[in-house]
């Protein structure tokens, strides 16, 4: 177990900085890797209400955090720290050529962090 903590932290923090990078780039690295065009963003799946592409990328970032996190005090400020990030990186999206920011995809920042957060807790108290 403590094999996977020494793991976790570091895999947080490294998903944590592709994240941003990704989501600071101005256009879509992995549209230039997939198709040689930066202005196309490859879905994983269709969007349904808000940005499923957001979604998925938060949810894995907040139960990577969450993971590496759970058993320490520092948990609080990763909550905290995961919640605001959701929120800055996408009003970021104001300020950066070729982005724009779009309410479907704070919406699915913040739904995908909540949804892991409230797992966490669910299980911390029974478990």
């Amino acid at each position: 177990m403590k094999y996977i903590k020494k793991l976790s932290i570091p895999t947080f923090h490294t998903a944590n900085l592709i994240l941003i990078i990704f989501y600071l780039y101005p256009g879509s690295i992995f549209g230039h890797l997939l198709y040689s065009d930066s202005s196309i963003q490859p879905q994983i799946t269709r969007d349904f209400i808000i940005s499923s592409n957001h979604l998925y990328a938060f949810i894995v970032l907040s139960a990577l955090g969450i993971i590496a996190y759970q058993d320490t005090r520092k948990i609080k400020i990763v909550i905290i720290y995961l919640f605001l990030l959701s929120i800055i990186l996408e009003l970021a999206h104001i300020v950066i050529p070729v982005r724009a920011f779009e309410w479907t995809d704070l919406f699915a920042n913040i739904i995908g962090t909540i949804f892991v957060i409230i797992i966490y807790k669910i299980k911390s108290k029974y478990v």
